[in-house]
């Protein structure tokens, strides 16, 4: 098998929730379960940190990861989505897991997982247990996919579980309160393992704090002038990441993990060469400016839009599409109405119509135009930029992703 043959097993033989939503979406643990005990149950003798959360959780699992490599370990990190490269899911110390890697390990699992066809991401998940455990990793960071309880990273036992903030994303699977989201989220929370949980409101601390209670899971939260880390990841809802980081890398220093203070500083501040991290307010251009985020729900976007308001420019120029799938109603509401807009459609299959997001834009005075791609849409604000002027491209992990590639 070649690797582009593993990757059209991977893409197009199997329901990847990214592209095509709800079809891809399993919910029970069934599938995991039964493929990592084909491969003889590698996630058991994996040392690993646990980490949930609607937003952040992207960026807390890469800036621990690259302060433990500082550290000297051996280090596993498990992110998705993936932006350019399918291996970005899977890597050690910054490394992408190899391409023989990947093809080997669909060659081996490929018969087993047709007797009960799993998705896209089980089988991703199940292959990063596999390498890490056959790499010999002194601990791995695993971020969860989606919700926490049900999630295919769920059957690891970590040393600690982390959960950044929650808000509302993804309701017709995790619920549409949160505090049934948050209960999602909590199911991460292992008995007597010890949990440290971002700044949230007070009724998701409450459902977070009851299950540690019930569990016996020493219980860990933010408050708002928490210490926090330095990092190289820019954007000002870093911080907040960064307090969580901070009160993990506590904890597992008491859990007699060696954190000396200098390695964990150079750690934070090394989150994008180490681990790979890209697409969070990140700068990919000058004159014009242009930045991209993958903010997409209603809490990114409202971080999003209080960034741009701290920027300066002349005129401002937005790129944006969506998926289908989101509350496109709530989150246009969120979008200054002074900037021009370059309305368009990723190319997924969950996309949301470019025509259609941009009549829908309208009832909320956002002028703009649509276009038949990204790579249009941002042409076209690149043409119509003054120098002095800020183009944003953001909507969707996607949409973003497009423009990176």
């Amino acid at each position: 098998m070649k690797y582009s043959e593993a990757l059209d097993y991977l893409f197009t033989q199997l329901p990847m929730f990214q592209r095509v939503g709800a079809p891809a979406y399993k919910a029970d643990l069934s599938n995991t379960i039964a493929l990592c005990e084909a491969l003889g149950n590698p996630q058991n003798g994996i040392k690993c940190i646990h980490v949930a959360g609607t937003n952040g959780k992207g960026s807390v699992s890469s800036a621990l990861a690259s302060i433990f490599q500082s550290c000297g370990y051996k280090t596993g990190l498990f992110t998705s989505p993936h932006l350019l490269d399918y291996r970005e899911r899977i890597r050690i110390n910054g490394e992408l897991i190899h391409e023989d890697s990947v093809t080997n390990f669909v060659e081996r699992i490929q018969a087993e997982a047709s007797q009960f066809s799993p998705s896209f991401f089980e089988i991703t998940c199940a292959m990063a247990f596999d390498h890490f455990a056959n790499e010999k990793v002194d601990i791995a960071i695993f971020e969860v996919g989606m919700g926490g309880r049900l999630d295919s990273t769920n059957v690891i036992n970590p040393e600690l579980s982390v959960i950044t903030s929650i808000s509302k994303d993804h309701e017709q699977f995790l619920g549409d309160t949160l505090t049934a989201i948050a209960r999602e989220k909590g199911g991460i929370i292992k008995p007597g393992v010890p949990v440290v949980v971002g700044r949230n409101e007070l009724d998701v601390l409450d459902e977070l704090s009851h299950i540690a209670a019930d569990r016996g899971a020493p219980w860990h939260d933010i408050w708002a002038k928490a210490p926090y880390l330095e990092t190289d990841l820019t954007g000002s809802y870093q911080r907040e990441n960064m307090q969580v980081v901070s009160k993990a890398i506590e904890i597992m220093r008491e859990l007699g993990w060696n954190l000396p203070e200098k390695k964990v500083e150079e750690g934070a501040l090394r989150v994008r060469e180490q681990a790979g991290l890209r697409g969070r307010w990140e700068t990919i251009g000058q004159n014009p400016k242009i930045i991209a985020d993958v903010g997409h729900n209603a809490a990114g976007v409202e971080q999003v839009v209080g960034l741009l308001r701290k920027e300066t420019f002349v005129r401002l120029h937005i790129v944006w599409g969506m998926v289908g799938d989101k509350n496109a109603k709530e989150i246009l509401n969120l979008l200054p109405k002074s900037a021009t807009y370059y309305w368009c459609k990723p190319d997924v299959p969950r996309g949301k119509d470019q025509d259609q997001l941009q009549a829908e834009a309208i009832k909320f005075a956002l002028e703009g135009k649509s276009y038949a791609s990204v790579a249009d849409a941002l042409e076209a604000a690149k043409e119509d930029a003054q120098i002095n002027d800020l183009i944003f491209v953001g909507g969707s992990v996607f949409v973003v992703a497009e423009v990176l590639n």
